[in-house]
């Protein structure tokens, strides 16, 4: 026993004398070099370099240049492969090794051969491999003294434009205003003044921009860009001397402020925005900011064009990874361009929003929200003035009320008429005997009742009451209808929805809560918690003209037109009879809409004017609606809302403005 234990002793000695006085082999040495490639530790690849490869680079400068090339080139999921040969062949101390690089890149994928050579070196009394490491290792045409620079070109971005090709977002020429220094010929403060105050920049900012190292006396230093056609600006400042501008390419908004809300605009990518946006996108871009421009920025924006060049000492270049530009995609809306300016010029002085559908195919074909914002100074850069002075405006400029919903009023009768009629709780031969301006069920209301405009005393059929929009009937019609009955009814209209597919994102319709009998009498004349978008109002109106069948609205050219979005949400005959009633309301002499009557031209449509305030007694705000559209031959169907018509005519302002805007076509 005492033999074999001996024996066993021995055998472990000599296994750990063998290992303590194995050489360290050339091929285990190399693939841990390449690990830490793989692992980008350029640190700890450092350490694996030869007496003669550290002395031609430092430690620092190795690896801030694998980091600097690396991130520069936006190399990632770097690949080098080495494999092991079965047989090492060593020649004076040194061995070769064969591997391969593959990596991803700014301008797409790069992939090498190349041979490492290991030296033996001997380092604190120990021996070991070490790589001649040159700059081919980065890449193999990169000799000492070459230089690595990126070619760009930029990828025109995408048009927006209407149904009839015309531009609402394009690429064109705007002015660019700077100042020569060496013409200012001691006058510095002066001019200086007058360009901040022309321009709307603070003075210090233009010091800053002529004290750049780059500026000489004959050099024009770039101030600001100004739209192309702000001629009257731009023949100010350049009266003045030392002032002089160059054209230069821009986003241009053709309609400025009749579409800024929906076309938006672009301006430069922020730290927030780059971090967000990832790949593709660098630090002098642009990015669009709002509208459309934002919400098809991927489409629109395209791919830059790029080359990785290596410039040779003797002046040559080779190109190590090219990827071509590819130029935005163009957009084409259904908008059309005449009718949207038509829109917007109707509006913008007032607070409000207008959508126009084609009530047979949903296309649309205006979407304005009012007051707005010039889109070419703030895709330019607006200054901190102009920027305070939207902010601070109580018509909220930079609101987008077409996204927003808002209290549709009596302009939403239509809608609780067609589900109490369907439901079978109405008809048109059921009245309702209503005397005085006021009524509630009974006491449990205590001091709340329902208030209607026009005293008709004696029994209120749904004709009568669709013509004098009266409030007292639809609250009763919807109490009799109840209110399960009447949400899934609002629900079959596409309420607490998304429209499909709709390219602007809206906020969706929604009922609210109806928690008691006061809340489904006010819901049914469209106060209490309604709220509707107005494309999501006009879409509402689509079933008269379409036998029954809501159509979807659609904003993009390309998509399927005509698209039924909510199938039979009325009977044929109901649509038939409602649009009859609708016809009343402009045609019939106390007709609520009597004013947008047009000679020749017939016109169907509802008037609203919805309530906003906290409690009944009280005076609140008022918004004006008016839904209409031509009942004989349905191309045209406006639904458009005014802020703050109380004491100036209520909803008798959006019905003219209506009306003009058909009187234009």
């Amino acid at each position: 026993m005492k033999k074999w234990i001996v024996m066993l002793f021995v055998l472990l000695a000599g296994a750990v004398m063998a290992a303590c006085n194995k050489e360290p082999q050339p091929e285990e040495r190399f693939a841990a070099y390449v690990d830490e490639w793989n692992g980008q530790h350029f640190d700890k690849m450092y350490d694996y370099l030869s007496a003669d490869a550290k002395e031609k680079v430092s430690k620092e400068d190795f690896t801030n240049r694998y980091k600097k090339i690396y991130e520069d080139l936006e190399i990632k999921n770097v690949k080098v492969t080495f494999t092991p040969p079965e047989e090492v062949e060593e020649k004076d101390g040194k061995v070769q090794f064969p591997f391969s690089v593959k990596m991803e890149s700014i301008a797409g994928k790069i992939a090498f051969d190349h041979k490492a050579v290991l030296t033996k070196e001997e380092r604190d009394d120990e021996k070991n491999w070490y790589v001649n490491w040159d700059t081919t290792f980065i890449f193999p045409e990169l000799k000492e003294g070459d230089k690595i620079s990126l070619a760009m070109t930029p990828a025109k971005r995408g048009d927006i434009v209407d149904k009839n090709g015309i531009g609402l977002a394009v690429t064109g020429k705007v002015s660019e205003v700077g100042i020569i220094p060496g013409k200012m010929e001691g006058k510095e403060e002066e001019i200086i003044k007058k360009v901040a105050d022309l321009l709307k920049m603070a003075p210090e900012q233009i010091e800053k921009e002529l004290s750049a190292s780059w500026v000489q006396p004959e050099h024009f230093v770039p101030l600001k860009k100004i739209p192309g056609d702000d001629t009257k600006l731009l023949e100010k400042v350049t009266s003045i001397p030392s002032v002089d501008n160059r054209s230069v390419e821009a986003r241009v908004y053709p309609l400025g402020e009749a579409a800024a809300h929906l076309i938006g605009y672009v301006g430069p990518i922020t730290a927030e925005e780059l971090e967000k946006a990832g790949s593709g996108y660098r630090t002098t871009d642009v990015i669009g900011k709002r509208g459309l421009e934002q919400v098809f920025e991927k489409r629109l924006k395209g791919e830059n064009g790029v080359q990785i060049v290596i410039k040779k000492e003797d002046g040559s270049e080779v190109v190590l990874g090219e990827k071509p530009v590819k130029d935005g995609e163009d957009v084409q809306l259904t908008i059309d361009a005449g009718l949207q300016k038509s829109v917007y010029n109707e509006l913008k002085d007032e607070a409000g929003t207008a959508a126009a559908l084609h009530p047979l195919t949903g296309e649309t074909l205006a979407l304005v929200s009012s007051p707005s914002f010039d889109p070419n100074v703030l895709s330019l850069g607006a200054s901190k003035k102009e920027w305070k002075a939207l902010q601070e405006n109580d018509k909220e400029p930079l609101l987008t009320r077409f996204k927003a919903g808002f209290a549709p009023g009596s302009a939403m009768k239509p809608v609780t008429a067609a589900v109490a009629l369907e439901a079978g709780a109405i008809d048109w031969n059921k009245t309702y005997d209503i005397n005085g301006k006021s009524w509630k069920k009974d006491s449990s209301w205590g001091g709340y009742s329902v208030t209607r405009v026009t005293e008709v005393n004696g029994p209120v059929n749904l004709e009568k009451a669709l013509i004098l929009s009266d409030n007292i009937y639809f609250a009763r019609a919807a109490l009799d209808l109840g209110k399960d009955k009447f949400a899934d009814g609002l629900q079959s209209f596409g309420f607490e929805e998304d429209i499909p597919s709709y390219a602007y994102p809206l906020e969706q319709s929604k009922i609210g809560s109806i928690n008691s009998d006061i809340a489904l009498a006010d819901s049914a004349y469209g106060q209490g918690q309604i709220q509707m978008n107005i494309v999501h109002l006009a879409a509402s109106y689509t079933p008269f003209s379409n036998k029954g069948n809501m159509i979807q609205p659609v904003l993009v050219k390309g998509e399927k037109a005509g698209t039924v979005w909510k199938e039979k949400v009325m009977s044929e005959q109901t649509a038939a009879d409602l649009q009859k009633a609708l016809v009343k309301v402009v045609e019939d002499p106390k007709g609520t809409a009597r004013s947008a009557r047009i000679p020749g031209y017939p016109l169907a449509g509802k008037t609203g004017t919805a309530e906003l305030k906290a409690k009944q007694g009280e005076k609140g705000k008022e918004n004006g609606f008016f839904v209409a559209y031509n009942p004989e031959n349905p191309e045209l169907l406006v639904a458009l809302m005014v802020e703050d018509v109380e004491g100036r005519g209520g909803s008798e302002i959006a019905v003219n403005k209506v009306k003009k805007i058909f009187e234009e076509r």
